[in-house]
Formats: structure tokens, C-alpha cells, sequence
């Protein structure tokens, strides 16, 4: 069976808006652990647009703009970066405030026991590649891996200011620390290049959900997770599946556990806690917390930790959910 999944490193337009929106939102959680906040932002050519909802006790002014440079270590958009944050919907507060959902959605829970990260194995192939090359080459870059039944693997990467003879030999270092064997390499196949990230391309926070998360193999339910606080259950309990899917694939010794978690805005209690795998389903055990403030409490969601989910992706990277 073929199965294939990519990786972007965190130079990449879609997620340098990703992680200014998470730093913002760290910022906020730093100043008021019960921040709303829900921040989304969009770049390319020389302009960046930072826009969403922020209601907080503090009296400080968001950095924004200094974020920003934070982010893209550059002093190019100080002049050319608008913000328009406001207060969040009194309407969706409301429902928050008495320990509803902030939003309504399904959230997917994934584990396997392919790996030590529990993760796909294609994904962690692509994220593994993606993150050994960035450190050779911190710029623009993506990867993609196919794995075949035989352990082949089909490679596919590209990435700024290298040229496809450095960077193909790269990928076959990185490959005798794996346990594949035949490996066709496609390296930079449309070229060498130079102009990259906010340059070529236009960003936009959350667009790479499916990296965020498991890769293609997995279903996603939910909305984005970046620049979003907890009471948002898009993030939280989609924290939460990923950690009843690990703690049920250990405890019955399974190769692959599936969680779903469903809400109404406003509402408390799950319309859907199910786990399942490709034998059955069952009900999610009675003693994992699923109501959103106590997902939030169990899981520690009020601090600053956010801006590294941004980076490498929200699962098998050792998060408290992961455990």
C-alpha cells in the first residue's frame, strides 16, 4: 500500500502566519491566563494582515508589529503590517463563560503503534526529513515521503538557496539513520531557487492543518489551531482525542485508535465521545475529563505554550496531550 504525507519547515508562508498568530496569543495567555483569543494572519508581498478578536485583563497594547519582526527576522513590514483586533462577541462569550464549547465542530483523535511518536509513519518520515534538512538550510522548504508495503521510499523536496546535488545527497545521509531500503529522490525537481517564503507566496493562518496534524491518513474534523485560545474546542479537544487515542492504544494493545469528539457552541456536554478502530467502536471511558473546562484544567491549556506547536506540528513531539 502506498501512503504519503509532506512537511513544510517553519519558514514556509502558511506557517510563519501561523506561528504570529500563536505568539500573539502566548503573549495574551502571559498577561491573562483566561484570554480570548482567536487571531489569524495573512502575508505575502511585502504586506502583512493581522486581524481577530482579543479580549483580555490587561492594559497593555499587543506588540504586534514587533511580533512580526520577531517572526520573519525582518524590519520589512514595520511600515506595511495592519491590525484590526477587537473585542471578542459578546454573543460567544456568553456561551464560554458558563463552560460551554467557544465553537461547535467534531474533533479527530488519532494513535498508532507504528512508532515511538504514535503517529503515521509516512508523517513522521516527512517531519523527520523536513526538520534534519531545515537545520542545514533554515529557509523555505517542504517534504514529501511515499512509503510502499516493501520499504521503499519515494522522497520529494524542496527548499530554498541549495541546489539539488547538495540537496539530494543530503536526503542519503539522512536515510541510513532509517530502516528503508531502495530510495528514489526527487530534490528541488523544478529547479534551484532563491526567492522564497513571504517573497514567492502568500500565507495564511491555519492552511496547513493537515501537517498540523496527522498528515492525510487522518480525517480532520475541526477547525485550525493557530492564534486560538482553549475554551476554543477546535484546539483543546482536539488535544484531548490525540490523548485518549494514545492512552487507549496502550491500554488494549492496539495498532490504531480513533477518537471523535463533538460539540455545540455553548454546550457542555459532548454530542459525540466515541473511540474506534478498524474491529469496532466503544464509549470513551468515563474517567477521561471531555467537558471543555476540565479538558482545559487537565491538560494545563491556560499557559504560553503554543507558538512551538506552530513550529513542528501538535502531535509526537512529546506535549503533554502526547502522553
Amino acid at each position: 500500500m502506498y501512503r504519503t504525507a509532506e512537511f513544510v519547515t517553519p519558514k514556509h508562508p502558511d506557517k510563519i502566519c501561523d506561528r504570529i498568530s500563536d505568539k500573539i496569543l502566548d503573549y495574551c495567555l502571559e498577561r491573562d491566563p483566561n484570554a480570548r483569543v482567536a487571531v489569524e494572519t495573512m502575508g505575502g508581498h511585502g504586506n502583512i494582515y493581522v486581524t481577530g478578536e482579543v479580549t483580555m485583563d490587561s492594559k497593555d497594547e499587543i506588540p504586534v508589529i514587533q511580533i512580526v519582526e520577531d517572526v520573519t527576522e525582518s524590519t520589512d513590514y514595520l511600515k506595511t503590517t495592519q491590525v484590526n483586533i477587537v473585542q471578542q462577541s459578546p454573543e460567544i462569550s456568553r456561551g464560554v463563560d458558563g463552560g460551554g464549547a467557544g465553537d461547535q465542530g467534531i474533533m479527530v483523535g488519532y494513535a498508532c503503534d507504528e512508532n515511538d511518536e504514535h503517529v503515521p509513519e509516512e508523517y513522521r518520515l516527512a517531519r523527520s526529513l523536513c526538520k534534519y534538512l531545515y537545520e542545514l538550510y533554515p529557509y523555505d522548504g517542504k517534504t514529501q515521503v511515499t512509503t510502499r508495503g516493501d520499504r521503499n521510499l519515494f522522497i520529494v523536496s524542496s527548499f530554498q538557496n541549495t541546489n539539488r546535488i547538495s540537496l539530494h545527497g543530503k536526503i542519503s545521509e539522512w536515510i541510513k539513520n532509517e530502516p528503508y531500503g531502495l530510495m528514489v529522490t526527487h530534490a528541488n525537481p523544478a529547479g534551484d531557487w532563491k526567492q522564497g517564503g513571504f517573497d514567492a507566496d502568500v500565507g495564511l493562518t491555519g492552511r496547513k492543518l493537515v501537517v498540523d496534524n496527522y498528515g492525510p491518513r487522518v480525517p480532520i474534523g475541526g477547525g485550525a489551531y493557530s492564534g486560538k485560545d482553549p475554551s476554543k474546542v477546535d484546539r483543546s479537544a482536539a488535544y484531548m482525542a490525540r490523548h485518549i487515542a494514545v492512552e487507549e492504544l496502550k491500554r488494549k494493545g492496539l495498532s490504531e485508535c480513533w477518537v471523535n469528539l463533538s460539540y455545540a457552541i455553548g454546550e457542555k456536554e459532548p454530542l459525540q465521545a466515541t473511540c474506534f478502530n478498524e474491529f469496532g467502536s466503544w464509549d470513551i471511558p468515563s474517567h477521561y475529563p471531555i467537558y471543555p473546562n476540565e479538558i482545559i484544567k487537565f491538560l494545563d491549556l491556560k499557559k504560553p505554550i503554543y507558538y512551538k506547536t506552530s513550529e513542528w506540528g501538535a502531535y509526537g513531539n512529546g506535549f503533554e496531550w502526547d502522553k
